[in-house]
């Protein structure tokens, strides 16, 4: 029986892209394998926000896969906070596998350290690697960092972990087609596109609503998930309520490091017009999007997100509302032709919001063809598979 070693940060019940991903792809691979391989997850225990508490075994048995959950430092989403938590999953994982048998390693990976430390193990036991990448830190690093001093030393520090670790990889995963151009240089892998999909939760909520539309005096916009740098709702919302006025609310749902930098913002300018929430469920998320006239995602006007494909715009397809996104380069591309019913604008810039909310014709509409296209299982049959490749092929 081989033993496939499966690591993400995130999984089942923290509230993420990464555990969204990873949950059911696991169930997935597991299901695929039964009688094959037996599959070791990694993860941690529910850290994604400080402020959404929820309890998970340490250890659990799933069907044909278990689950170690290894306990992090409380944080706050801050750069140091997050080194301080990988250190830990990171040491803990290297005990945790240490003298057990592998013959294949998965890492799915945002910040690059989870595809490292992946490397690392799979290189000591002489096994392939399977590489999903769902961001490219380097790029990140490059807008977020601003001290020149550490920019100077840390960036170099990252592009020799990221050449060590994409070198071995003997497959690799690009959540988004934005991404090809970066991995030029890496040839001795094989590659596969597959994107964030469609979950089952979204699609069933969604299988009777109605396309009706009841005109309201204010129109809600409803941004939830993660309140980060590279979201820069900071830049946008404030100013954007204001000049929209009364006639518009916006209903922020989320936590992460710059909410501090949106609430600053919204009391500098004494905006009235913005509700925030802390992280909620899925199945309150799913009446709050029902509830909503309007849908929002939105990435900061950085270089490196032009690569990006977010993972938000795969669930709000699901409703029939309108989606308003911020977004630049290959997403902007994606949004334009595949999703219908969408108001596009430039990152952060609040006058090309503004005016487009202005001119915009309101309408509800359904996009079957699209949810069909990426739904979420179907995805995860595929992308197992090309896991389960990799390890007949060893």
């Amino acid at each position: 029986m081989k033993r496939i070693l499966y690591l993400t940060f995130y999984f089942e019940p923290d509230l993420c892209a990464g555990s969204f991903r990873n949950t059911p792809l696991i169930k997935e691979l597991a299901s695929q394998t039964e009688g094959k391989a037996l599959v070791d997850v990694v993860t941690t225990l529910p850290n994604r926000y400080s402020t959404f508490d929820v309890s998970a075994p340490q250890f659990q048995d799933g069907n044909n896969y278990t689950v170690y959950r290894i306990a992090i430092p409380k944080h706050q989403s801050g750069m140091k906070d997050q080194v301080l938590s990988f250190k830990e999953y990171y040491q803990k994982t290297l005990d945790y596998v240490s003298g057990k048998d592998y013959d294949l390693v998965i890492a799915s990976s945002s910040r690059l350290f989870t595809a490292y430390l992946g490397y690392k193990i799979a290189k000591k036991k002489n096994i392939p690697l399977y590489l999903d990448i769902r961001d490219i830190f380097y790029d990140t690093l490059q807008d977020v960092l601003k001290d020149g001093i550490i920019k100077s030393s840390a960036l170099p520090f990252i592009k020799y972990i990221e050449k060590k670790t994409f070198s071995y990889a003997s497959h690799i995963n690009l959540i988004s087609k934005g991404f090809e151009s970066y991995f030029e240089n890496y040839k001795d892998c094989t590659y596969s596109y597959f994107p964030n999909g469609i979950d089952d939760v979204f699609i069933e909520a969604n299988s009777e609503e109605s396309l009706i539309y009841t005109q309201r005096d204010v129109k809600t916009i409803v941004y939830a998930g993660n309140l980060g740098e590279g979201q820069g709702l900071h830049k946008i919302v404030p100013e954007a309520a204001k000049k929209l006025g009364t006639a518009y609310k916006f209903v922020i749902i989320g936590d992460g490091g710059a909410k501090s930098k949106l609430v600053a913002e919204l009391e500098r300018l004494e905006v009235k017009n913005v509700e925030l929430r802390d992280p909620i469920k899925r199945v309150e998320l799913i009446e709050a999007y029902k509830n909503a006239d309007f849908l929002f995602v939105h990435l900061n006007n950085y270089k490196a997100f032009e690569k990006v494909l977010p993972s938000k715009l795969f669930e709000l397809a699901t409703f029939a509302r309108p989606i308003i996104a911020g977004v630049g380069g290959y997403a902007n591309s994606f949004v334009k032709d595949n999703l219908e019913n969408t108001i596009l604008f430039a990152p952060c810039d609040v006058d090309d919001f503004v005016d487009k909310m202005k001119s915009y014709t309101y309408k509800t509409i359904s996009r079957q063809e699209f949810i069909q296209k990426y739904k979420r299982d179907q995805v995860n049959k595929d992308m197992a598979k090309s896991m389960i490749t990799l390890l007949e092929s060893n």
